[in-house]
């Protein structure tokens, strides 16, 4: 607390008269109480609030404590002391139990005003606790709607990747090609990056200048094209169907191309093919496996068999995979229960343990193939530890996200998830009120319902502030 340099120069003798007012109009409740707490005389700046308050017509006359609810009587044996001890207590937070409806919450500070006497100043910090809780909820929407878009979007690249047609998105008002999926390889010989950022359908070297004006006429007036023919230089047929579409404030046209006369390729190429997958599998850096529906092993390439420390794929056949892979049985039987729903799984956290040693970090990608009744399992292990880092301790960090939560699962008692959590949520409470102050940090414990170092011990615990701040002179 910073208080006047020259009172008596600058406020002179106050009777009790004009201090009785100046307390009331700085405060919303203010309480006159001796040195065991016993309410003397009470005042409220608002004729509203007592009325709200249960039994405030009764307060005169009784101990401060007996006014409040149960969780903060402790609060005031806590103020009294502090105002001993120092003349001024710190801001705390009590609750007054309502006429009806939730409790109150009343910001306090108690000030020694002569020998065994004492004043209680109140706020009302109502409106501020509703905004907290505002906050918290946009802060929640945002997320899920956030994650929401993601999802979609997620979606969408999936299939724009995997589409077996060239793909083109083609900006509206430039005419330039901002996307091409790998299907669009067969368009040009340089490959589909190769056109992205370039004019169409210039890019396409349509032999044909009459079907080249004839695209671009029909995606500036109609908007739409359908099974338009095209001949390219390569000596390559497609049939052209567009679309048109708006994203935000720009303009886009989806076109697809589907060839009019597909290549095949010979016996001698497919062999070739077939010989340089197998060789693939076999020399892959991340560790490939294929199992049964249950789970035994079927094949196994030798980045996994040196993960698991094994020494030759013969000794462990039809072994189950349980016995490498997961903390426990229950690991396993996850991933068998999504890709029986599902048929696809990706990015599973979870460990390698080898025959030899200590367990490593992976992720888990995995696929069911063939039919859905009996079908056969294929996975892909990572090993992630480098990824992790010097500390692995999953523990050690507090997660930033909905995502990060979810890798905690099997890893973390739902205890330290539960604890986690609300530390996600404090921060964002924090962050949000100190953006919507302009950085006060006074103004911003007062929204929050915390005293100045409460905010500035969280500050510092969510590292949003310097240790240097964290001093007796900038904290009360």
């Amino acid at each position: 607390m910073r208080v006047f340099r020259a009172p008596k120069e600058s406020l002179g003798d106050l009777d009790a008269d004009v201090a009785a007012t100046l307390v009331a109009a700085a405060s919303d409740i203010a309480l006159a109480m001796d040195n065991d707490g016993m309410i003397h005389d009470v005042a409220f700046q608002r004729v509203d609030l007592p009325l709200e308050l249960k039994y405030s017509d009764q307060w005169v006359g009784r101990s401060w404590q007996a006014t409040v609810v149960a969780e903060s009587q402790r609060k005031i044996e806590q103020l009294l002391e502090e105002a001993k001890a120092r003349k001024h207590s710190r801001w705390r937070e009590i609750r007054y139990p309502a006429t009806r409806g939730p409790d109150i919450p009343i910001l306090c500070s108690v000030v020694a005003t002569g020998e065994q006497r004492f004043v209680a100043i109140g706020r009302d910090v109502r409106a501020a606790a509703a905004l907290q809780q505002k906050l918290v909820e946009a802060q929640i929407a945002m997320e899920r709607d956030y994650s929401r878009m993601r999802s979609v979007e997620s979606r969408y690249r999936i299939l724009f990747q995997m589409y077996s047609e060239p793909v083109l998105i083609v900006d509206a008002a430039t005419h330039r090609v901002v996307e091409a999926n790998p299907a669009a390889s067969i368009l040009v010989d340089d490959g589909p990056t190769q056109l992205i950022g370039k004019l169409f359908p210039d890019a396409l070297l349509i032999d044909d200048p009459a079907a080249s004006q004839s695209i671009s006429l029909a995606l500036r007036t109609q908007g739409r094209i359908e099974a338009l023919k095209l001949h390219l230089d390569n000596g390559r047929d497609f049939s052209l169907d567009g679309a048109f579409f708006r994203q935000d404030l720009s303009s886009f046209f989806l076109l697809r191309f589907s060839p009019s006369a597909p290549t095949l390729a010979s016996p001698s190429d497919q062999a070739d093919e077939t010989s340089h997958v197998l060789q693939f599998v076999e020399e892959a850096p991340d560790g490939l496996i294929l199992t049964d529906c249950d789970g035994r092993l079927l094949r196994a390439n030798a980045a996994f068999l040196q993960l698991a420390q094994i020494e030759s794929e013969k000794l462990v056949q039809g072994e189950n995979i349980d016995r490498w892979i997961g903390k426990s049985s229950v690991d396993l039987e996850i991933l068998l229960a999504n890709l029986r729903q599902h048929r696809a799984l990706k990015l599973f956290s979870s460990v390698v343990r080898g025959e030899h040693g200590s367990p490593v970090n992976v992720e888990i990608s995995a696929v069911a193939l063939g039919p859905r009744d009996d079908p056969s399992l294929g996975f892909i292990i990572r090993n992630v530890e480098r990824r992790i880092g010097t500390n692995s301790d999953p523990r050690s960090e507090i997660p930033r996200s909905r995502e990060q939560l979810a890798e905690l699962i099997g890893r973390v008692p739902l205890k330290e998830l539960v604890r986690e959590t609300t530390d996600v949520i404090e921060r964002m409470c924090v962050e949000a009120a100190l953006k919507l102050t302009g950085d006060n940090r006074a103004t911003a414990a007062e929204m929050l319902g915390l005293s100045r170092q409460s905010l500035y011990v969280k500050l510092r615990r969510f590292g949003l502030a310097e240790a240097s701040e964290y001093d007796e002179g900038k904290i009360e």
